[in-house]
C-alpha cells in the first residue's frame, strides 16, 4: 500500500470518512475528552470484524491439507470431538491436565503423530507419542494439584499414515486411533507406533466411540495411574 498509513494496523480507507479541519489535517481519532480517551469507531468503518478475522486466520491455518505440527493437535482433538461428544466433553485448553472428560470424572488425553510434515521432508517421519507422566496437573487452569501420574485414565493415540500426495491431515478417514487405559502404557516418556501396535488394535473413526466407550466401561472406580 502506497500510503503513510500503511503498516500502521489500520488500513487506510478506515480514516477516509473523517471530514478536514480546516488547516487539511484529519482529526486524532484518540482525542482526550475532558480527561477520558475517547475512541473513535474505527474496526466499524473498515468492512471487516471478528468474523472476517476468524476466517482468514482458520484459512490460513488448516486451509491445506498438510498442517503445522504445533496447530495438528487440534485437528486431531477436533475429529475425536466429533466422534465422542456428546458423552465427552472437549475440555482441552492450554493448561488442562488432559483433553475430554465425562459426566463421571473420567478424563481422556489425545496424542497425535503423522508421517508426513507440512515442510518438505526425504522420508516418512517416523511416529511416536509423548505419554510421560507428570509431576501433576492445573485444575481449572489456575489450580496446581501435585500429584506425579498421568491426570488422564485413558489415552486415544492417533496416527495419520499417508506419507503420498493424498495426504489431507484433515481427512477423518485417514486416521487410525489407539485407544489404551493410561494403568496399561509403558513407564515411558515416548511410545513408539511399533510398541503401541503391540498394546492394542488400531480402530477406524467409525469405530472410535464404541470402543473408547467398551474401555470405559472397565474403568469402574477412575484412578489416575
Amino acid at each position: 500500500m502506497s500510503s503513510r498509513l500503511a503498516g500502521k494496523g489500520a488500513c487506510a480507507r478506515c480514516f477516509s470518512g473523517f471530514p478536514t479541519s480546516g488547516s487539511g489535517r484529519r482529526p486524532d481519532p484518540f482525542r482526550a475528552t475532558e480527561g477520558n480517551i475517547e475512541h473513535a469507531s474505527i474496526s466499524t468503518t473498515c468492512g471487516f470484524g471478528t468474523t472476517e478475522v476468524v476466517e482468514k486466520v482458520s484459512q490460513a491455518a488448516f486451509g491445506k491439507p498438510l498442517i503445522t505440527n504445533i496447530l495438528r493437535g487440534h485437528v486431531a482433538e477436533a475429529i475425536i470431538a466429533l466422534a465422542l461428544e456428546p458423552e465427552w466433553a472437549w475440555c482441552s485448553a492450554d493448561y488442562a491436565g488432559w483433553d475430554f472428560e465425562r459426566s463421571d470424572d473420567l478424563r481422556l488425553e489425545v496424542k497425535q503423530s503423522a508421517v508426513r510434515q507440512s515442510w518438505e521432508t526425504d522420508k516418512p517421519s517416523k511416529p511416536s507419542f509423548d505419554v510421560a507422566a507428570r509431576t501433576g496437573y492445573w485444575e481449572g487452569g489456575t489450580k496446581w494439584i501435585e500429584k506425579p501420574g498421568r491426570a488422564a485414565h485413558l489415552y486415544i493415540l492417533a496416527h495419520h499414515g499417508i506419507y503420498d500426495d493424498s495426504a489431507d491431515h484433515r481427512d477423518p478417514s485417514q486416521w487410525e486411533f489407539f485407544v489404551i487405559p493410561s494403568g496399561n502404557l509403558p513407564d515411558i516418556k515416548r511410545i513408539s507406533l511399533k510398541t503401541v501396535q503391540g498394546l492394542t488394535s488400531a480402530v477406524t473413526i467409525a469405530e472410535l466411540a464404541k470402543v473408547v466407550g467398551e474401555i470405559a466401561e472397565g474403568i469402574t472406580h477412575p484412578t489416575v495411574g
